[in-house]
């Protein structure tokens, strides 16, 4: 669990370090207009990946933190959500387990009272259908930018925004998704606090197991 939160703490580093001076480094200042350097952050780069970048590089990590953006805005929802005591109805096999007989948290999964082996695969198996089918960007389909996957096939209502609309649109789920990743952080930090005994309550969830 240490490895992971230190790994999240270094997938994250890009997003929230302070601008590096244009007498340093070139790269940094051929991005200054991307979207997500903003006011008052700007460019942030505190491990250099961008240090000799060219915009293909600067794509994938755009791509990377777009992704692990979303990926943890779902995991922040699901956190708060079921730690709020909301599960799915049912149960989660055929020998009659409740969704909401398992634990919330890392603990669902790793541990004595997770999740079977079995279910815990199906979830793996249907998460790598969705990114090999699915969340990717698919070329010839009309994507617009990078993390656009919408594959010329769903759409939402989004070629009705004009494109100030649609540079926001962009801007807050970026921003959302660097703030969903310090969150999750956060609450992982707090699940192994508990677990020493020095939890504190928390608004919403209460106090992490």
């Amino acid at each position: 669990m240490k490895s992971v939160i230190i790994a999240s703490l270094l997938a994250s580093a890009a997003a929230f370090a302070p601008a590096k001076s244009a007498s340093k480094t070139t790269s940094l200042a051929a991005f200054e207009n991307e979207l997500g350097a903003q006011a008052p952050l700007g460019c942030w780069d505190p491990a250099g990946m961008l240090n000799d970048a060219d915009q293909e590089r600067f794509d994938r990590l755009r791509y990377v933190e777009i992704k692990h953006g979303r990926i943890c805005q779902l995991a922040f929802l699901g956190q708060i959500t079921t730690r709020n005591g909301v599960h799915l109805p049912g149960d989660i096999d055929m020998s009659g387990h409740s969704f909401e007989s398992y634990p919330n948290g890392i603990a669902a999964l790793i541990g004595p009272d997770a999740i079977p082996a079995a279910g815990f695969a199906q979830m793996f198996l249907f998460i790598g259908f969705l990114e090999l089918a699915f969340m990717k960007d698919i070329e010839g389909t009309g994507n617009e930018f990078v993390g656009d996957f919408r594959n010329g096939f769903i759409d939402f209502g989004w070629d009705s925004l004009d494109a100030e609309a649609q540079l926001s649109k962009r801007a807050i789920e970026l921003n959302n998704g660097r703030a969903a990743q310090m969150g999750i952080l956060g609450l992982m930090v707090h699940e192994k606090l508990g677990e020493i005994g020095m939890g504190v309550d928390l608004p919403i969830i209460g106090q992490l197991s």
